[in-house]
């Protein structure tokens, strides 16, 4: 069963059914970012980013790069909520390739006509490459093709310094080593506004 890309932003919204995996994105060190007191969100404001859509080649909104990753009628919906010191992102996709792993992360610049336009990971501790840093959102489908998952951040975003996108990658991301934070070809981009 297909649901309409704004079903998957209400349900995102509403949290409905069990969440997918967690992935706390603490600092290990208990540390805030420089000027940053633990908890405290600059200036004061919440910040809510969202992106949806049903992945299409012309529409930088929700656009495709590998339609044998993501078949047509492919979709998804992101949500990212900053304030109080945290920032909780919730990715849903639905009618991508059944049961296979997706990387997923928080990229520096709005999707474009090409790959690459999304620019790199952000990153809210410059140069640190980690689910501390970064916002990770691993996923793993089910039989349909659909999937969900979750990150925290311990880190509140500001406005002068937001995400631009969420990008699909076509391999889980690895973790440690000299490719940390590598997760393949990019498979498909959701423009955050």
């Amino acid at each position: 069963m297909r649901v309409p890309a704004l079903l998957l932003v209400l349900l995102t919204a509403a949290c409905a059914g069990p969440p997918g995996p967690a992935q706390d994105a603490t600092n290990a060190k208990g540390v805030a970012s420089p000027g940053q007191s633990p908890g405290e969100s600059p200036g004061g404001e919440p910040i809510k980013l969202t992106g949806a859509g049903e992945f299409t080649t012309d529409d930088t909104s929700a656009i495709v790069y590998d339609r044998k990753l993501a078949p047509e009628g492919s979709q998804a919906s992101v949500t990212v909520e900053s304030s109080g010191g945290q920032t909780r992102t919730s990715l849903v996709v639905e009618g991508l390739l059944p049961n296979r792993r997706y990387g997923s992360h928080l990229h520096v610049n709005p999707c474009g006509k090409k790959p690459e336009a999304a620019g790199p990971h952000f990153q809210h501790h410059t140069g640190q490459i980690n689910p501390s840093s970064e916002v990770w959102l691993d996923l793993t489908t089910d039989a349909e093709g659909a999937g969900r998952s979750t990150s925290r951040n311990d880190w509140t975003l500001t406005q002068a310094k937001l995400p631009g996108s969420l990008v699909i990658h076509s391999d889980p991301t690895v973790t440690s080593g000299p490719k940390v934070g590598e997760a393949g070809a990019r498979v498909a981009c959701l423009t955050l506004k």
